[in-house]
């Protein structure tokens, strides 16, 4: 935990890495390695993370980030292969208390997952859902609706933060109204595409609302070539959770 006099804070970001595959069209996990370590987060949600094996030490993306970055990973994969798995991840600094994989799966669409984790901060239990919604509307607002009953109840205190892909193009649709409505409405950045951002589809959500003290696009000319998305990355203030 960083502690100065502003407080203790708490950095999470949300990823799209795009199986690791760059602007230039080149496969390339060093890069997003170096893009998570300029983050410098206590946690960051993934998407994209494609860990099949391969003949090169990058292969096993997850694997390779997480001894790159010397952090600890949690998969949430949503496609299970002979030759490894692909979807959702956790890197973390922090203990984890906990861990839950859900299936928001849409008939027949690609499937979905949501990784749910307690992490263990200083003493705080912060719970954090790392997800990748789908494309169309209607699978979108299935699986929010599935996101919010995982949600129910909120304890009074609880520290939630909710990020990933959420793949919503306009900023009145009701999945994003929905998830405003329990946890609170964050500023958006435009996040997608890196080489001239016109839509924010990366979010992150905090409850309480309040602690939430900071949200930016970590913008740079690695991250601007390693994948389709900028990072998303928020920083919370825990003494600001009652």
């Amino acid at each position: 935990m960083r502690v100065s006099d502003q407080g203790r804070r708490f950095s999470v970001a949300s990823y799209n890495i795009h199986q690791c595959v760059g602007m230039d069209r080149r496969r390339d996990a060093q890069r997003i390695a170096s893009v998570i370590r300029d983050l410098d987060c206590d946690a960051i949600g993934l998407q994209e993370v494609d860990s099949r094996a391969g003949s090169h030490a990058e292969s096993k993306q997850l694997d390779y980030l997480a001894h790159a970055t010397g952090m600890e990973a949690l998969a949430g994969s949503t496609i299970l292969r002979h030759d490894g798995d692909y979807g959702n991840a956790l890197l973390t600094r922090r203990p984890v208390l906990a861990v839950r994989r859900h299936d928001i799966s849409f008939a027949s669409r690609e499937p979905r997952g949501a990784l749910d984790v307690d992490l263990d901060v200083d003493g705080h239990r912060v719970r954090v859902i790392v997800t990748h919604l789908g494309l169309r509307p209607a699978e979108r607002r299935y699986q929010v609706k599935l996101l919010l009953k995982l949600l129910h109840p909120l304890e009074p205190g609880e520290l939630v933060v909710a990020l990933g892909d959420i793949n919503e193009w306009l900023p009145i649709g009701r999945p994003l109204r929905w998830l405003h409505g329990l946890l609170g409405c964050p500023p958006s950045q435009r996040t997608f595409p890196t080489w001239f951002p016109l839509l924010a589809l990366d979010r992150v959500w905090v409850r309480p609302r309040t602690a939430l003290v900071g949200v930016q696009t970590h913008a740079g000319r690695v991250a601007r070539m390693a994948s389709d998305h900028y990072p998303l990355k928020a920083t919370i203030a825990l003494d600001h959770v009652r």
